[in-house]
């Protein structure tokens, strides 16, 4: 009997010699390296097995002669990269990581693919390889590449794939993992994931190398997976936990950060597209536009090493991309009820569509903004006209007020000018939301020179006076301060165990 050790069968570095298991496109890729000079872009999640498809199928083409691999995450190799052009006969390239080159180098490279696949180079054959849509931020460079390479999409695994990946591995070493079905649904397509939980089911079995005799392993698959995960989670977990809260945790806010890991930790493709995702999540769409837009996003993952690890970020087309398997495995077996708790968040349920909505004269448009502004700096979700006025548009303004008013913001801040009751729009919103007093949810603020009897309904509510002789932000910033304390305990009153429906 030929004894393979465990390591050599489930492997998570390097080719497989035993259990590779060549994916649904591999005929494809066949073809495309049998073909002097046309390029090729494979793109897809991390730990499906495109780098490992590629030296497979060049190993079988005799071609594995003269590679060279690169990657843009080694600073080493990107001078190389540049210069690819002018270095004539190279033979084959790969080039890892490709998503992480700088716009310039893309572009150098897009314009030689072009040259190798009208001369039918066969001295030079470029491989890119990259995350989702590499090929299509490739060709955006040059739009004429479409006909001259090849852009071949991994995706994820079919299970049978992965079945059989693990089938090869219990072959060579003479056993039977009887928790299969469960590891095949936890790979997600991954066969990294597959070899990863494989090898640690080995481990906890003592299976070192093939078994001399049949062997069933015995374990409990929650038991596995919980061993992974902890182990994982000395690795991920604070970067985690820092990606969550952002620059700074705002207990009050609607944690965007947070519900942006939730939705890719659920996305099949492992790729989040957060244009589609506040169109989904209308709850959650002003907080998470809000540091998107603003760079925030951006700034968190390019000023952490740690989180840009494991995180892609594409501006351009707004998408979160996890690079790492394991991180997909660590995150989407998060107790996200229970992990938003520990960060702080004092709810993730939100059943409003709004916290804030503020009702003002248009005289006060300047003071009305830095509040809405300051509001949404802490992760709050706002109805402020200007925020909203793509939507508003071509739209019956009474009929998309009106329910905003009525009862879709927790809270209505009203900036109460001498200027408010001579306005036909606070008139109509002030009638939107009259009832609402009974319910405590109007805020007023007073200003100085608000005539005592005009709106006498808000002198019998609490509220702030703003005053007109005094320096306008410490105000505003204490008003702030006031709203985002009565919103905590708004949010305390209804969640005391701080439970939550809306994270799975």
């Amino acid at each position: 009997m030929n004894i393979i050790k465990m390591e050599e069968v489930f492997k998570t570095s390097g080719i497989p010699k035993y259990t590779f298991v060549s994916p649904k496109e591999y005929t494809e890729l066949l073809v495309n390296l049998r073909t002097p000079g046309r390029g090729l872009v494979v793109e897809g999640p991390s730990g499906i097995g495109k780098t490992t498809a590629i030296e497979t199928a060049l190993h079988e083409l005799n071609l594995d002669k003269s590679v060279t691999k690169l990657s843009a995450r080694k600073s080493e190799h990107i001078e190389y990269i540049n210069e690819i052009p002018q270095l004539g006969s190279i033979g084959t390239v790969i080039i890892d990581d490709f998503h992480k080159l700088d716009n310039n180098c893309k572009l150098h490279l897009a314009n030689y693919l072009k040259t190798l696949a009208d001369e039918e180079s066969r001295d030079v054959k470029l491989i890119i390889v990259g995350i989702n849509r590499a090929g299509e931020n490739l060709i955006n460079f040059a739009n004429d590449l479409v006909n001259r390479i090849d852009i071949i999409k991994f995706e994820t695994n079919p299970d049978y794939k992965v079945e059989e990946l693990i089938e090869k591995g219990e072959m060579s070493l003479n056993i039977i993992i009887n928790i299969k079905d469960e590891i095949v649904a936890a790979s997600y397509g991954s066969f990294y994931l597959a070899q990863m939980l494989c090898r640690n089911v080995c481990i906890h079995e003592n299976i070192l190398e093939t078994s001399p005799s049949l062997i069933t392993s015995k374990l409990s698959f929650e038991l596995v997976k919980s061993k992974v995960w902890h182990r994982l989670d000395s690795a991920f977990g604070q970067r985690t936990k820092q990606f969550c809260i952002g620059t700074k945790l705002r207990k009050e806010g609607r944690a965007p950060y947070l519900h942006i890991l939730n939705w890719l930790a659920h996305c099949e493709d492992w790729t989040l597209s957060l244009r589609d995702a506040t169109r989904n999540n209308t709850r959650l769409r002003g907080s998470v536009t809000q540091v998107v837009n603003n760079d925030y996003l951006e700034t968190l993952i390019d000023n952490n090493s740690e989180i840009r690890d494991v995180l892609f970020f594409s501006k351009d087309s707004e998408q979160l991309t996890i690079q790492d398997p394991q991180f997909l495995f660590y995150i989407r077996n998060i107790p996200w009820k229970q992990f938003a708790t520990n960060l702080g968040f004092i709810s993730v349920e939100f059943t409003s569509k709004y916290d804030f909505a503020l009702s003002f004269a248009g005289t006060e448009r300047p003071i009305a903004e830095r509040i809405a502004k300051l509001l949404q700096e802490n992760e709050t979700e706002v109805f402020y006209d200007r925020f909203e006025q793509h939507r508003i548009l071509a739209e019956d303004v009474e009929d998309y007020l009106q329910p905003i008013y009525e009862s879709e913001a927790d809270f209505i801040v009203v900036l109460l000018s001498a200027e408010y009751p001579r306005r036909i729009w606070t008139k109509f919103e002030s009638d939107a939301f009259r009832e609402r007093f009974k319910s405590a949810s109007i805020i007023p603020i007073w200003f100085s020179d608000f005539p005592p009897s005009s709106f006498d309904s808000t002198r019998h509510t609490g509220g702030y006076t703003l005053d007109r002789n005094l320096p306008y932000e410490p105000q505003l910033q204490e008003i702030v301060l006031l709203l985002l304390k009565k919103l905590a305990d708004s949010r305390l009153a209804r969640y005391p165990n701080q439970h939550s429906d809306t994270l799975n």
